[in-house]
């Protein structure tokens, strides 16, 4: 079952992408562009959500649902 995390993203003044979160701790990925960002992210939740697991520590994340918002960043 697919879980929701909130990131938060902020370009830092040397032009690359900083992604960090609430929802799961030591999350930190950075990358050139918002979509490289995003997919390293990614890999980095899975791998701390999968050691948390290992642990035997609770996960409390959102479910994505059949119908969610998501927020789409599309280059001008």
């Amino acid at each position: 079952m697919e879980k929701i995390v909130n990131l938060h993203i902020e370009k830092l003044p040397e032009g690359v992408y900083l992604a960090t979160s609430d929802d799961v701790p030591g999350l930190v990925a950075q990358g050139r562009t918002i979509t490289e960002t995003l997919e390293i992210a990614r890999d980095v939740a899975k791998k701390l959500l999968e050691a948390q697991l290992e642990q035997q520590r609770p996960v409390n994340l959102q479910t994505a649902e059949d119908v969610f918002d998501y927020p789409l960043v599309v280059g001008g």
